[in-house]
């Protein structure tokens, strides 16, 4: 399954990434949850527009564990996730003690469970959570069915790791992943502004970059989502269209798939 993330159309509202995704001919969709003009009428709005296409609803993003006063904000974004028909949320922390990050993921499991949600942590080297080790640490005191980790391609080689520290992960942690493509390395030194400047600018289609991709789809699940989140100002610029802008990384993802992976190389 072939996923349109949000952070690929980032100026679209959800119902104009969701039409781009249907019109590309993606499987399914992500949703970008903005708190601030987020209604009851977006929830229906959406779920409509969904329920009047092919394209499965795949994740909610996006909450942000840490942040003093913001419990009653995550728990009306699964709310909204659910409402939808989504199945996966994803989780980042900017709580740096790993046994509070795990207590405030643990509470919203058990919210999210009741709306058979899974919450989804996804490591950043410009977040709390940094690492790979520092997830599972998580993940593991959580101990929670609907506890999940989100491996995204880029994070993992930025944060110091390789595919083949995926092998021993229990493939019951895993119900998505993201997908993008981009330099082996950064050019520019590793620091906050370069890591971010990346994360929201730099990425590339699949193979047009330089990261281990086919050895990172071979180490996931064999029948493990993908959301493509290609956020890139090279894209947005080439393609001003939301719609050939997802056509362009559905293409370019798909070629990628089958000549490199179907392929073994």
């Amino acid at each position: 399954m072939l996923s349109l993330a949000s952070g690929t159309l980032p100026e679209c509202t959800p119902v104009e990434v969701l039409r781009a995704a249907a019109s590309a001919g993606f499987d399914g969709c992500g949703i970008w949850y903005d708190k601030t003009t987020w209604t009851a009428s977006t929830t229906r709005e959406v779920a409509s527009a969904f329920q009047a296409t092919d394209v499965v609803p795949l994740e909610i993003e996006v909450i942000m564990l840490g942040n003093v006063g913001e419990r009653d904000d995550h728990r009306r974004l699964i709310d909204a996730g659910a409402e939808i028909g989504a199945s996966e949320a994803i989780v980042v922390s900017n709580e740096p003690d790993v046994e509070r990050t795990a207590e405030l993921l643990a509470d919203l499991c058990e919210f999210a469970e009741q709306r058979n949600i899974n919450l989804c942590l996804e490591f950043l080297p410009i977040f709390a959570i940094k690492n790979l080790d520092s997830a599972l640490a998580v993940l593991d005191r959580v101990d929670r069915r609907n506890a999940k980790l989100l491996l995204d391609p880029l994070h993992l080689a930025r944060a110091g790791s390789t595919p083949a520290a995926l092998a021993d992960i229990d493939e019951d942690l895993l119900s998505f992943a993201q997908f993008c493509d981009a330099p082996a390395e950064l050019s520019a030194d590793a620091d906050f502004e370069a890591l971010y400047t990346e994360a929201v600018d730099g990425r590339v289609n699949p193979g047009a970059g330089g990261l281990p991709l086919a050895d990172f789809v071979r180490a996931l699940p064999p029948t493990i989502p993908l959301s493509l989140e290609l956020r890139s100002r090279a894209l947005r610029e080439a393609f001003a269209d939301p719609a050939e802008r997802a056509r362009n990384v559905l293409l370019a993802t798909q070629t990628f798939l089958s000549s490199r992976v179907g392929a073994g190389i």
